[in-house]
């Protein structure tokens, strides 16, 4: 979801100066645009939720969405063209994006909602012509890519083909650690936990959450339980909370919103960025973070996600700026991209 210029321009000018009227924003609009283009831009921009309008009929004024500071599209390769240390970010945890802002906000435009809901018609149809054993065979190959690509997001060197051995004939690969088979086999038991328990991470509870991290970090030099001191993140100034006290407070906040939110898609997408972003575990995060989402998927008998096709950098990246700016935009194209990549390979 790019801005195109003149777009862009109408962003800026409600940044400047909010509660314009539809021809105080056309006239504005440099290289002129003809009136009825002007609101069809305006339209779009509602749609997408990044400009709202306040007052009805003639004396309607459009102001920059409340939603907008975590929706506008980013240029991911022109964002990290500046050093760590050069990025104006938002240094300290933002308890009112959770507790204020992501509760009151949808994260997806209409356009993005009804493809989406198009691919889970498909996905509904296509498990509809499938035998119980055509479905379990299909949810164990989606299995394997998740547990292999979780798993290479974090550093593991196995390949997709050593991991698929691992899992289906607990054969380790050659040159690899204990620790890189105990991760992998640690993903598929924690699968294969919430496709047997579809139910159990709905409502979503700080302690579910902890037990899915247990599953994947057994074996693994990994302390369980919320963490009680600092942890850092690589490639960024981005400080999580460091008190124990409010890493629960903001866990019990994340489940809330996470409840009561309507739509799966976002259930399943806060999942991924906020366990993330609060970093509840020394290590194991962005790993539960995945199992979580994916459970919420599983429940609400929607397409689960494998990640397989995407970048790890790209991943980074993206949740690097949820991090540092509190936008959901690059990770959402990430989640969209891979639940039609979903829905296109498996079942």
């Amino acid at each position: 979801m790019a801005l195109d210029a003149a777009e862009a321009t109408i962003i800026e000018l409600l940044k400047r100066t909010p509660g314009l009227s539809s021809k105080e924003i056309h006239d504005s609009i440099t290289p002129a645009v003809s009136y009825a283009t002007a609101k069809r831009m305006l339209t779009k921009l509602i749609a997408e939720n990044l400009i709202a309008t306040k007052g009805k009929g003639k004396g309607t004024k459009y102001i920059v969405s409340p939603a907008y500071e975590v929706l506008h599209p980013v240029e991911i390769e022109r964002y990290f063209q500046q050093e760590i240390d050069e990025r104006t970010i938002k240094g300290s945890f933002n308890f009112e994006l959770i507790t204020g802002l992501l509760p009151s906000i949808s994260l997806f435009s209409e356009t993005e909602q009804a493809y989406l809901k198009t691919l889970q018609a498909k996905y509904e149809q296509n498990v509809s012509h499938l035998s119980d054993a055509e479905y379990r065979k299909e949810l164990e190959r989606l299995a394997i890519d998740l547990s292999w690509k979780s798993s290479q997001i974090e550093g593991n060197t196995y390949s997709l083909l050593e991991t698929e051995r691992l899992l289906r004939e607990k054969e380790t690969a050659a040159g690899k650690t204990k620790e890189e088979a105990a991760m992998l086999l640690n993903h598929k038991e924690a699968i294969d936990f919430i496709v047997a328990h579809p139910d159990y991470l709905t409502p979503l509870t700080t302690i579910k959450v902890e037990d899915i991290h247990s599953m994947l970090v057994k074996e693994l030099d990994v302390d369980r339980n919320l963490r009680r001191s600092r942890v850092g993140i690589s490639g960024t100034n981005y400080r999580p909370l460091d008190n124990e006290f409010q890493i629960q407070e903001a866990m019990r906040d994340m489940c809330a919103v996470i409840n009561a939110k309507e739509n799966v898609f976002e259930k399943a997408l806060l999942a991924l960025v906020l366990i993330s972003y609060i970093q509840p575990f020394m290590d194991g995060n962005k790993r539960t973070a995945r199992i979580v989402s994916n459970a919420l998927l599983i429940h609400y008998k929607h397409c689960p996600i494998s990640f397989r096709t995407v970048d790890s950098i790209d991943y980074k990246k993206a949740m690097l700026v949820f991090y540092e700016q509190n936008n959901i935009s690059p990770f959402k194209q990430i989640f969209i991209e891979q639940f039609a990549f979903a829905v296109q390979t498996y079942f």
